[in-house]
């Protein structure tokens, strides 16, 4: 059988040695003092100076074609506005947001970039009154082995994010440019990088490295890395709360399930196991993305299609996959549910794949643990789809959860997220919030 000896193997793994120039990343030395917070001259907030507590956190989550933000209250952690910018350079880019008076905005901004866009909030925020930050926290998605932890952001951070870009194209380069776009319009402001990789980085050797020739660990770091880290940190700590347990002795599995998915094994505080590895490819099945295939996978459609690595690995693995490949309907479950109701057979079965494939990996994390204290679901569909939970509940017979139907059907609210009885598998169901999570991160780095 083709590529037998490495079942569940990273797709991007499979080419990552072929589709990128890969040369060893010079590593940055850790100085005794760190090096001066990334600033420039000019800009929205010049001037002012101000580094009062009372100052709001602006959270930036910054894509290849879109901008994300929230404004958080340090104190209280109160959410005092949040919005969107879309399809950021084309006619049809705009802008969507709810204001610091509660007050609705959408606008078509026709050419927009990440920097005018980003003004253009500052702007409607600042309508009528002075708008000053205390700081920025920025989510980056891949921080390598190097950040284990959120930093303050320099010229070096912002260099080796950069190199990082072979291991999150799409993202990371994104993410420097909202930092560098925050540096110009407040260039007094200290900076935060949250990275979706650092939860991770306390996974056991034998959990993180592929069973590769050591080499290219040593030459490239080709490992285990994981993603979606800010959002299982967030949901576990909320989930340690909720069962009045500490966090550092709790014991759970997190389901983070939207366009993308993953899961995670959290032990003692810790992120011991999860489902992404080197890329963001590997593990469940998502919106459009395959997640786990055999790695022979890759020469059989070149031999076949006459199609090249980079092809099938972005085109078809990447963009084709997932529940929009299997369904042929779309890459949103609630879509693929209705035409299974409907009676279309390649949508069941895209959700029957979905579902099952959960299951196994939740039961494959288990053996990372000693025990559980609540499977946690979390994301668009693990927070909204009642059918999806109570799926993957059937296939975790084993684990014995007792699934309440009438509390899984009201997605937990009213008793504290739990969707099952108090018997059995404890279930949860938790609304992440990764921008509050990186509010945080942000006001104790800045303190």
């Amino acid at each position: 059988m083709l590529g037998s000896g490495l079942p569940n193997i990273s797709a991007g793994l499979a080419v990552f040695l072929t589709v990128f120039n890969l040369s060893q990343s010079t590593r940055q030395s850790t100085d005794s003092k760190p090096p001066p917070v990334l600033t420039t001259t000019g800009g929205f907030g010049e001037g002012s100076g101000m580094q009062q507590p009372s100052l709001p956190i602006l959270v930036i989550n910054s894509g290849s074609s879109s901008l994300k933000f929230s404004l958080f209250d340090p104190k209280t952690e109160t959410p005092l506005a949040s919005g969107i910018a879309e399809r950021l350079g084309t006619d049809t880019a705009d802008l969507k947001l709810v204001d610091l008076d509660g007050v609705k905005h959408e606008e078509v901004m026709p050419g927009a970039d990440h920097r005018s866009s980003l003004l253009r909030v500052i702007n409607i925020l600042g309508n009528r009154r002075r708008f000053d930050v205390r700081a920025i926290g920025h989510r980056v998605v891949h921080g390598g082995e190097e950040f284990r932890q959120p930093v303050l952001v320099t010229e070096s951070v912002v260099r080796r994010i950069e190199e990082l870009a072979d291991l999150a194209p799409l993202h990371n380069p994104a993410s420097v440019q909202g930092i560098r776009v925050a540096t110009k319009l407040f260039p007094d402001k200290p900076q935060v990088a949250v990275f979706d990789t650092a939860f991770h980085q306390t996974l056991p050797d034998y959990a993180f490295h592929y069973a590769i020739p050591y080499e290219y660990y040593e030459k490239y770091r080709i490992r285990r890395y994981g993603f979606h880290g800010t959002s299982h940190h967030f949901v576990a700590f909320q989930a340690a709360k909720l069962i009045d347990k500490p966090f550092d002795e709790a014991q759970f599995i997190s389901a983070h399930l939207g366009n993308g998915c993953s899961a995670a094994a959290i032990r003692n505080g810790r992120s011991v196991d999860t489902s992404m590895g080197l890329t963001p490819l590997e593990g469940l099945m998502m919106g459009t993305r395959s997640g786990d295939v055999d790695p022979g996978l890759h020469f059989y459609l070149q031999e076949k299609e006459q199609r090249s690595l980079q092809d099938i690995t972005e085109e078809i693995l990447t963009r084709r996959g997932g529940l929009l490949g299997i369904s042929g309907v779309s890459r949103d479950m609630r879509l693929v549910i209705a035409a299974a109701d409907e009676g279309n057979e390649r949508a069941r079965l895209a959700i029957e794949m979905f579902c099952y494939r959960l299951a196994r990996s939740i039961l494959g994390l288990t053996a990372s643990l000693s025990s559980i204290d609540a499977l946690i679901f979390t994301g668009g569909i693990g927070e909204n789809s009642a059918p999806v939970r109570a799926r993957v509940l059937t296939h975790l017979a084993i684990l014995h959860p007792e699934l309440d139907q009438n509390l899984n059907e009201n997605h937990g609210k009213g008793a504290d997220g739990r969707i099952t009885s108090r018997s059995g598998l404890l279930c949860l169901v938790i609304a992440t919030n990764e921008e509050l999570m990186i509010a945080r991160e942000t006001a104790l780095l800045t303190a």
